[in-house]
């Protein structure tokens, strides 16, 4: 009788013990390792976030976020401890925005084929277990160009993150460019008719900075009347530039950024949150070897992936039916803007063959 008690305790001591190692021990499917700068940083990572949250609440599947240590001083290996620390977390994907994580991916995919990986704004790395969003941001781009130019500036300013060395905000500010080019034509301004300030000086991290700050309240100073502020948390200091003006104007870059201040008048959005609620559909529908592995999603306006937010826009002149034909000449690839920037986005050269723009270029 003794044995058989004895037994029976044991036996209740050990259910008991795995019962609280299962309830302390909850894993998260769906992990997201955040690029520089905060989570909700109104650009890049939120929308980012979003997307997974969004897919995440809808399919009842677990889900956290991951910020690596050192903030806009990340390191690849900041960046390889946050990733392990998801996978240990029971990660079976990991979202990660930003062109900076492609070092981290290579190191932590190649040591969990197990395990999936989403490169946002990245390209493919060679490894089946990693697929990237590409975006077509020279669209967007464009299109803020275009409306900017319609709706009557003619003084306008860009302000890059990365450094000269980021791809997507290349083709953000390529493509501005030549929209504000088409639209001069189309109005048919003078040659040299729209100034533009061009500038990655103060955005190798992405960061907002009093340096930063400074150059975009010169600009204002000297009559730029619209600022389109390419960079993730750079945006606060376009925005702290713009508020010591009376009319200083921003647009914003990625999400729409119309509720963070009076002042941005539009947007050039990628489809950030869409674009990832998308991918991990295919993934949990069992997709990724037929669509995903080893390869780059390259979205655009096709795609409705690339565009301005319509309803909160602040235009006047510029109308909703300009909008739409535009937007819809190049969704059905009529006009293609040019995503060919060189390697040294800091070399002013490949700027100054647009007739219609007096290009000044600060390094």
């Amino acid at each position: 009788m003794k044995k058989i008690l004895s037994l029976t305790l044991c036996l209740l001591m050990i259910l008991s013990v795995a019962s609280l190692f299962s309830c302390g021990s909850k894993t998260y499917k769906i992990a997201i390792v955040t690029d520089v700068g905060q989570l909700m940083d109104k650009g890049f990572n939120q929308g980012t976030y979003e997307g997974a949250k969004a897919y995440a609440e809808a399919n009842n599947i677990t889900y956290k976020y991951y910020q690596p240590q050192g903030g806009a001083d990340a390191t690849d290996a900041d960046r390889v401890t946050a990733m392990e620390l998801a996978i240990t977390n029971g990660a079976e994907i990991i979202v990660t925005p930003g062109f900076l994580q492609a070092g981290a991916i290579t190191e932590v995919a190649g040591k969990h084929p197990e395990v999936k990986f989403v490169f946002v704004d990245g390209w493919a790395l060679g490894l089946d277990n990693v697929t990237a969003i590409v975006y077509k941001e020279q669209e967007s781009g464009y299109l803020a160009g275009y409306a900017a130019v319609m709706e009557g500036y003619r003084k306008l300013g860009y302000t890059g993150g990365g450094g000269g060395a980021n791809p997507a905000c290349n083709r953000f500010g390529y493509g501005f460019v030549q929209g504000a080019d088409a639209a001069a034509k189309e109005l048919g301004l003078d040659a040299g008719a729209v100034e533009m300030r061009y500038s990655y000086n103060f955005g190798a991290t992405f960061s907002a900075s009093g340096e930063l700050q400074t150059q975009i309240s010169g600009w204002y100073a000297a009559g730029t009347e619209v600022v389109f502020a390419c960079g993730g948390s750079m945006f606060q200091s376009v925005v702290a530039a713009a508020e010591t003006t009376t009319n200083g104007k921003i647009i914003g870059v990625d999400v729409d950024q119309s509720g963070d201040s009076d002042r941005v008048i539009t947007s050039a959005v990628k489809g950030l949150s869409a674009s990832v609620e998308l991918v991990l559909s295919k993934f949990y529908d069992g997709k990724w070897d037929a669509e995903l592995k080893n390869a780059a999603q390259n979205l655009g306006a096709a795609e409705d992936a690339t565009g301005l937010p319509t309803a909160s826009w602040s235009f006047k002149t510029f109308t909703l039916d300009q909008y739409n034909a535009l937007y819809a000449k190049i969704k059905s690839g009529e006009i293609v803007p040019d995503a060919a920037t060189p390697d040294d986005a800091n070399n002013a050269d490949w700027l100054n063959k647009f007739e219609k723009i007096t290009l000044n270029f600060e390094k």
